[in-house]
This record gives C-alpha cells, structure tokens and sequence, in this order.
C-alpha cells in the first residue's frame, strides 16, 4: 500500500477528543508500569490520558512537586503559567491552578484566554525578573505543551527564574518528589475548586502576547522588513502562534498573511507525517505539506509569498519555505541564520561564542571558522544554551531538530527557550537585508565549505543495550577508521562543556555519527553527515551500527 504521508488526514487518523479528555480525568496510572510514572526528558514530562501517563493524578503531583521545589530554592515572585492548543493542555493548566492557588502562590495567567507560546512564556519571565527592583522575589513559570507531539499527548514543562528549561538536577527532584506523591494517593497534594483557584486574590493576568510581539523591534530588524515589502505567509499550523502572527503583522506594518488561522484539537486539516501520523513537525516535509504546496511557483512563475513558515503547537520550532529551495533542512537554516548574525549584530559581543547541539551539522563547524568565532558544542537539549544566552557570551543556540534562539540587537538576552517566532521573522530578515532567499545563501556557504548529507535512523535495541549505550566511555571504542577515514575523535561528553551525551559520537575529517538511545522507544538513533556525499553516507551509517551493535551487544 502506497504510504499516505504528505496528505491530509482522513477520519480514522483523528483522536477521539470526548474519550481523551474523559480518561484524563477517569484513569488512575499504575506505577508499577515505568511508562506511567513521572519522567522529565529534555523538554518535560509528556504522555497521553489514553495510555494512563499525562492523567489529573499526574499534573496534580508534578505542580505540588514544583511548589516544594520552588520552597526549597527560595523562588518565591510569581508563577508565569501558559499553555498550547493540544486537548489536553487545558484540563492540565486548570489542575495545576488548583494546586498552585492552594499553595498560595501568585499566578499569571493569560489576560485573553489564549494560548502562549513557549517563547513568549520565557520573554515573560526574563522580562519580569529584569525590570524588578533589586531584591525583589524571583519569577519562573510553567509551560503546558507536548510541543509537535501528536494531539492525544499533552506535556508539561517547568522553566525557573533563568527562563529556560529545568536542569537535570531540578527535574529529577520534581519527578521523584512528584512520583513519591503518587504512590501516597496524593496526600499532601493541596487543592482547592477550580472556580475558587481561578477566583484567588494570587490567580492574576498577565498579556503574554503584547509583552513580546512589542519588544520584538529589539532583537529584529523590522524596519528593514517593512522598507522591502517581504511577502510573509505564516502558517501556525493549528498552534499557541495563531494570535501572534495577525497581531505582529498589524502592529509593525508587515505584509503578512496568516495561512491558516484554524485551532482543531483534532488537526484534522494536517497533512500526515512519513510515519502517517498527525504531528505538528513545521521541520518535516511531509507535515509541511500544504504550506509547501502553497509555495509553488504560479502562472507568472512567482510564488506566493517570499518566505513562508511553519511553527509547531507551542512556536518553540521553525521551518523555513523559500520559492527557490522549498522546505530548508533545519541545520542549512541554522548555519545561514548563523553566519548572517554574527556578520550583522554589531552590539553583540565581538567574542561570543555559537552554540550547537553535537548531533548538529557540521557545516555549522566550518561557518563558525569561517567568522573567525569559537564553537561550543553541548549535549542535546536546549538548557545547555542558557548560561550563554543570558550572559551575552554565547548569543546565539541552536538545534537539528529545527528550535534556536539567539540575542537582542544590543546584546542582551530575549529568550533562554527556543523561540520558533523569532527563527521565522530572521527569515524574512535575511531576505531583506541580503535580496537573497536563506536557501540561496545556504548555497553559498556550500561552495565555501562543501555540501554536507545529513540524516538519521534508528536501530533496535533493548533497555538493557540502551542503557549500556549511554554509559559508553571513549575507551570502550577500539575501531580506528569509518568509513575509509581516520577516526580524530571518540566523545561521550560534549566538547563544550565536559556534559555526559549520553551516547557516543565518533568523528573523521569529512564525517561523523552519534548514537542515542530513545527515551520512549526499544530503539536508539543514530545521526550521521557525510561531506563526501550519499553513498558514503550509507557507508557511514552502516559502519556505525555494526560498530554500536558491537560495543552494546
């Protein structure tokens, strides 16, 4: 059977809102299964109320979790609190409020009823805790997405004063703590009616979306956007950016058309994933479908917009659509986003450094050479971007997986979350100030530096193969070559920062893979590029399971 991915999904595909939002509040988790406990990953703790693993039971704990949490850190100014379009978020901030107002602490909620994207959420806090007079209390915030994830998960993620993601060391206490609640019943869990929490003197609003569609000028060059009459076509793609796009377009005069402003808990207007399911990936170009499709050069051989975008349901990812190149591969954007800032931001600090993720492409490598600019690579996750995001020292930080933020005009932090808004307006900067689309420009730096082949799959593995996969040191690789080179390094920690990786990457010249294990799957992925084109990628790929099964096995 042909695969359906790249159309639009058909009844069948739609999750069954009545019967998700009923088991939120109907199932009780069984601990005894690992899959239904609390578990932070990189970006929170996700699930669905259908497999017993994001239930009210759940949220209740995890929020009581982070007030104590909160107490023990001495946090104690306002809670930022937002949430995505996804079914599920609603009924998940609404316990949580209830917990929160038991506990007194002071909420701010969204002054329009809306949906805030995580971006929006961390400006917000950084924001807050900038102006506040010397001395007074801290604020953070709760953010509830399961960002691209399908429409029956939901997700809840904590952000502290720094307005990035949780640590490790915060999340692993939060998800015990909150664990250790679960076990007892929830007592200890305080709560009160939710009509009595949304009523509480510390229940108070807060507007998410002025704050940050007005502060935008700072760290965009909107003027440039305007002065060049760049085209937009911005697709929320059903997500917490609906409202921003409209707003951000009349508010600095841009010609910008909001694709598609419709909010579907179901997404039944999503084309399916490679995988035929529905999932919010703005990266993927099956996901991306239909704004791809609306890219297509017309009768006149023009498109319809210059640039248009894609964010996922919280806007913490983007993806970038260009007449000329169609959907661009996330770290093509990244390395042309990076090289074009670090050339145009004159009030960053002349020796900031940039950012990557290790399982990033190594063209950014050369980029960052090229600039003359030191290169810090850390682990997966975005956390690792914030100490410099905040500092100035590392103004920008990005990731394969299409999420980056980098620093105002003059220096100064805007987000420590990943901001998918922002990544798509640069695009449009770029276009301006350049007259080149960013896929152009990816062109170009490929004639500089050469033309990477990137891609990722996955293997098989066992829990307990996936655990030894993370515990790998370098000494436990005695292969020398991949691939027909010379290997010049064997990492299980990020060069960047000394931060375990939690798998293994091995470098040569001109390629290099790194294997992870899944944290949801019986499978552990293994990412490679090759400078030397597809078939030595293949070799690479091949060359680095066999050399993975045979460390593992």
């Amino acid at each position: 059977m042909a695969s359906r991915a790249g159309t639009v999904a058909l009844p069948q595909d739609l999750v069954d809102i009545t019967a998700l939002l009923d088991a939120y509040f109907d199932v009780v988790p069984d601990l005894g299964d690992p899959a239904q406990r609390v578990a932070f990953g990189t970006s929170g703790h996700r699930g669905s109320s259908l497999k017993a693993s994001f239930n009210e039971a759940h949220i209740l704990a995890i929020t009581q979790a982070i007030v104590e949490y909160r107490g023990r850190q001495g946090i104690t100014g306002p809670l930022f609190i937002g949430r995505d379009t996804h079914a599920l978020s609603e009924p998940a901030q609404n316990s949580a409020l209830e917990v929160l107002a038991a506990n007194g602490v002071t909420v701010l909620v969204d002054a329009r009823h809306g949906y805030t994207p995580t971006p929006a959420l961390s400006h917000a806090i950084l924001k807050y805790n900038r102006e506040a007079a010397p001395g007074t209390p801290q604020a953070d915030g709760i953010v509830v997405t399961p960002s691209h994830n399908p429409p029956a998960d939901g997700g809840f993620k904590y952000n502290p004063p720094h307005g990035g993601p949780a640590d490790t060391d915060a999340t692993a206490w939060i998800a015990e703590r909150a664990n250790q609640l679960l076990e007892n019943g929830l007592r200890g869990v305080k709560r009160v009616p939710l009509n009595d929490a949304l009523n509480a003197d510390t229940t108070r609003k807060f507007d998410f979306l002025s704050s940050y569609v007005d502060d935008l000028p700072s760290v965009l060059d909107l003027d440039a956007i305007r002065n060049a009459g760049v085209r937009i076509g911005a697709d929320p793609m059903g997500g917490a950016s609906v409202d921003y796009w409209g707003e951000i377009g009349e508010r600095h005069q841009l010609n910008l058309t909001v694709v598609n402003p419709t909010v579907d808990p179901q997404w039944a207007f999503m084309t399916l994933d490679w995988d035929e399911k529905i999932r919010m990936d703005c990266s993927s170009p099956s996901a991306m479908a239909s704004l791809i499709k609306r890219m297509s050069l017309g009768a006149d051989g023009k498109a319809a917009y210059d640039v248009a975008t894609g964010n996922d349901a919280d806007a913490d990812r983007h993806g970038i659509v260009t007449p000329d190149g169609g959907l661009m591969n996330p770290n093509h954007y990244l390395a042309v986003a990076i090289d074009y800032l670090y050339r145009n931001r004159s009030g960053w600090n002349p020796e900031s450094v940039v950012g990557k993720t290790l399982v990033s492409s190594s063209i950014i490598d050369r980029v960052a050479a090229g600039l003359g600019r030191k290169l810090v690579e850390v682990p997966v996750g975005f956390k690792w971007f914030v100490p410099g995001l905040l500092s100035g020292e590392g103004a920008f930080g990005g990731e394969e997986s299409a999420g980056a933020s980098f620093n105002k005009r003059d220096g100064s932090v805007w987000t420590t979350d990943k901001d998918g808004i922002l990544l798509a307006l640069l695009a449009s900067e770029i276009t301006a100030v350049t007259g080149s689309s960013p896929s152009q420009l990816y062109k170009g730096l490929t004639d500089q530096f050469g033309a990477p082949v990137y891609a990722r799959i996955d293997a098989a593995a066992t829990r307990e193969q996936k655990s030894k996969l993370g515990k790998l040191s370098a000494s436990d690789v005695t292969a020398t070559t991949l691939a027909g080179e010379e290997i010049t390094a064997k990492l299980t920690e990020a060069p960047g920062n000394g931060a375990s990786i939690g798998g293994l990457k091995v470098v040569t010249e001109n390629a290099w893979f790194a294997a992870r294990p899944s944290g949801t799957e019986d499978v552990y992925k293994i990412y490679a590029e090759s400078f030397k084109g597809a078939d030595h990628l293949k070799q690479v790929q091949d060359e680095a399971k066999a050399l993975v099964d045979g460390v593992i096995a």
